[in-house]
């Protein structure tokens, strides 16, 4: 399992273990976080599961591909450095700590 740690716009912290396989976005959405709406199921064909990255974990991730980066121009707020789509991150053991902070909300 990896441990990621879901912040709110809020504040509320949500630390939750996350089966290696599963995507960012899954482990969020079959644990009630909320403020991950993932209206597409993971197809990568919505910005409802966007997220800020924690700096300290931007180049630990691997690069958007060129559909993420299309989706991201229609999430709320996007950071050109920081801004993922959770359904795009696959869960391996290296992930484990991985911090992300949700918008204030999705579009």
């Amino acid at each position: 399992m990896a441990k990621i740690t879901y912040i709110e716009h809020n504040g509320t912290i949500h630390e939750i273990d996350v089966k290696p396989g599963m995507t960012v976005m899954e482990g969020a959405r079959d644990n009630g976080v909320p403020g991950i709406d993932a209206d597409c199921g993971g197809a990568c064909a919505c910005s409802t599961c966007h997220v800020y990255v924690a700096p300290d974990w931007v180049d630990r991730l691997p690069p958007r591909d060129p559909m993420e980066e299309d989706m991201l121009d229609f999430a709320y707020q996007p950071d050109p450095a920081r801004s993922r789509l959770t359904c795009q991150i696959k869960v391996t053991p290296e992930l484990d700590g991985l911090v992300v902070n949700l918008p204030e909300r999705q579009v």
